[in-house]
């Protein structure tokens, strides 16, 4: 349900407020309901829920290309279009194999891995013989797909192994895999879009976490355009190209709080606006025929799609269960594949004959066969004004034995980021807290992304401190509610979440009952001097949000719970992944070590294989359990 952040990826005295301070819309709230407890599901079956992601056409556009998680890890698989058992290709135990595509004229696909977490991702091909071939071999370098050349005759990668700092685009011959250095980057750019004719190069600069610029490079002459010259703060991201190769679309919220979509003609250089919504328009993108267009706006933590056929509005299915996300259209734009997500069902594949009366096909079936999803709950969104009166957004879940006699326990669920977001959408943790009795408030503390500009903005400068006061506020307006009881009420969270857990125990010792912090950052000074060197295109971003490791030392100090982890006096939980190579393990082993000289109760849980994120089903079920039995242990009488 977190949204990440597009360009940052973790890194980073009580003002009281009156219940009647605390807001959120009657519709907005859960209903009262009879105290009656959902059916309890274990661990086991929670996960036994397949994860499924990526959708590509066969060239013969009979089967789908996607990966799936139900060997127990990430490997990619090929359905037939009109259902049946999916086919298991990749057979990996160790590392996560991820689908990135069908070869457009046979049957040859190209996947991604990394090695234990490691994020350092390597392009695969799969022969037709069955054999592998690392396109983008060597060590300590990570690698990327771009996408295929308009003819279909060639595809594009970006590399950092000629310098680590930025990566290199590189057009592979799809018969032979010859390869040709397209675009050396030398000038930290993020390499975007690349037209199909083959001459035009999207290029994003970060100039802060909140502005950014598009340029454009002539692959032809070496010339490099900038095409978004503005005032003030405004985010420039480059889209998708015209099929014809003659205009750029780009989301831009310059001169707003929202972005929408323009258009860049490349041989004018005026723009026009394309799209615009009362929300963010996240993305939009062509389909291969080049006569569908799908856009996609993040509305109040939902995903909302939007579809055009030769420029024209044209209604999206209507399913019941969940939004539609995901799409992608067959080569011809006779099919159309996608996925419905809400929050009592997981991520299922469908595919729709393009233009037919006939209703879409189910394909998968991704929900634990042993969970009645009536026994799940709905998230809502609730708000609540924060200390300065700022409204502060949220996705509530609220277990079905939650009322006014029958009080349950509470979690504050802190997104990572900074600058992510908690969506909407099936979280097997999230309905795990609420199927054992707790209630679950996924906070966007202002900073969040997807709340306009100014709101986005709002924490520049202020980690632990106003972000962390959102929090604190959150418990006011989860004891106002009338069916959480107020004396056990703890904090969770990932990444940035990690570091606002931690922040929340060293700097407002009063205010939560435990924290359970996952791969959190402890010390900012370290993390920022040991982010990973293809960071370094958007490093000054960074020090610009959270603080310079030089310049900034004793802010840096002042904010890090480790150098205040004296404070810590609530029972904590940490985990981490050992080859994390964002918030590495030391975050956690310092933080642990210093908590337990307090005397206060730590547990630490550390695996092994695992990353920035766990991908292994055997380390999620552990890591979930082990969660609950931490909160039960404290937040249950």
């Amino acid at each position: 349900m977190s949204r990440p952040l597009l360009t940052l990826a973790a890194t980073l005295a009580l003002l009281s407020t009156t219940p009647e301070a605390a807001i959120a819309a009657t519709a907005d709230r859960p209903a009262a309901t009879a105290p009656r407890p959902a059916k309890r599901y274990t661990i086991e079956q929670f996960m036994a829920t397949v994860n499924i992601g990526g959708a590509s056409f066969s060239a013969d556009e009979s089967r789908i290309l996607f990966h799936s998680n139900e060997s127990g890890i990430f490997n990619v698989y090929a359905m037939p279009v009109a259902g049946g058992k999916p086919v298991q290709l990749t057979n990996s135990r160790t590392d996560s194999h991820y689908a990135v595509g069908y070869f457009p004229k046979d049957d040859r696909f190209l996947y991604t891995r990394d090695q234990g977490g490691n994020e350092l991702n390597h392009l695969y091909v799969r022969e037709l013989d069955g054999r592998e071939r690392d396109l983008t071999p060597g060590d300590k370098l990570k690698a990327h797909f771009a996408g295929w050349s308009g003819d279909d005759s060639a595809f594009y990668a970006a590399t950092n192994e000629r310098d680590p700092r930025f990566f290199d685009l590189y057009r592979y011959d799809a018969k032979t895999y010859a390869r040709t250095l397209v675009f050396k980057n030398e000038a930290g750019w993020s390499v975007a879009q690349i037209s199909r004719d083959g001459r035009w190069l999207a290029l994003a600069k970060v100039n802060t976490t909140a502005d950014a610029d598009v340029h454009l490079a002539d692959l032809d002459s070496g010339e490099i355009r900038h095409v978004t010259k503005h005032t003030g703060v405004a985010q420039y991201a480059p889209q998708d190209f015209t099929p014809d190769s003659r205009e750029l679309l780009m989301t831009s919220n310059d001169g707003g709080e929202f972005a929408r979509v323009i258009a860049y003609d490349l041989a004018s250089g005026k723009t026009r606006e394309v799209e615009r919504a009362d929300w963010d328009v996240d993305y939009t993108a062509f389909s291969k025929d080049g006569r569908y267009r799908v856009t996609g706006i993040n509305a109040d933590a939902s995903i909302a799609l939007r579809l055009y056929r030769d420029g024209q509005p044209v209604a999206l299915p209507q399913l019941p269960g969940g939004e539609v996300r995901g799409v992608r259209f067959s080569a011809s734009g006779k099919r159309m594949a996608f996925y419905v997500n809400g929050d009592r069902s997981p991520s299922n594949l469908f595919v729709a004959d393009v233009g037919s009366s006939a209703a879409p096909r189910q394909l998968t079936q991704s929900l634990s066969k042993d969970i009645d999803p009536a026994e799940l709950v709905d998230a809502t969104i609730a708000r609540f004004k924060s200390f300065d009166g700022l409204v502060i957004p949220s996705v509530y879940m609220l277990p079905k034995e939650a009322s006014p006699a029958h009080k349950v326990p509470a979690v504050v669920f802190v997104h990572g980021g900074p600058g992510g977001q908690t969506m909407r959408g099936y979280s097997a943790l999230m309905q795990y807290f609420a199927n054992n009795g707790y209630a679950v408030l996924g906070i966007n503390n202002r900073g969040s992304s997807g709340y306009g500009k100014s709101f986005f903005t709002a924490d520049d400068g202020r980690h632990g401190r106003e972000p962390l006061w959102d929090c604190i506020e959150a418990k006011t307006f989860l004891a106002a509610t009338g069916v959480i009881d107020p004396e056990r009420i703890g904090i969770v969270g990932g990444s940035y979440g990690g570091y606002m857990v931690l922040s929340a125990l060293a700097f407002r010792p009063e205010a939560f009952k435990v924290g359970i912090d996952i791969f959190g950052v402890a010390n900012w000074i370290r993390t920022l001097e040991s982010i990973p060197p293809y960071w370094e295109s958007f490093r000054q971003a960074l020090y610009q949000e959270i603080g310079d490791p030089v310049k900034d030392r004793d802010f840096l100090m002042a904010t890090s719970p480790l150098f205040h982890a004296k404070e810590i006096r609530k029972p904590l939980m940490v985990i981490q992944g050992a080859n994390d190579p964002r918030v590495i393990k030391a975050e956690s082993d310092d933080i642990v070590a210093a908590v337990k000289k307090n005397g206060v109760p730590v547990d630490y849980l550390v695996f092994d294989d695992e990353g920035h994120g766990f991908s292994k089903k055997k380390n999620q079920i552990e890591g979930n359990r082990r969660m609950v039995e931490f909160l039960d242990k404290y937040l249950k009488p």
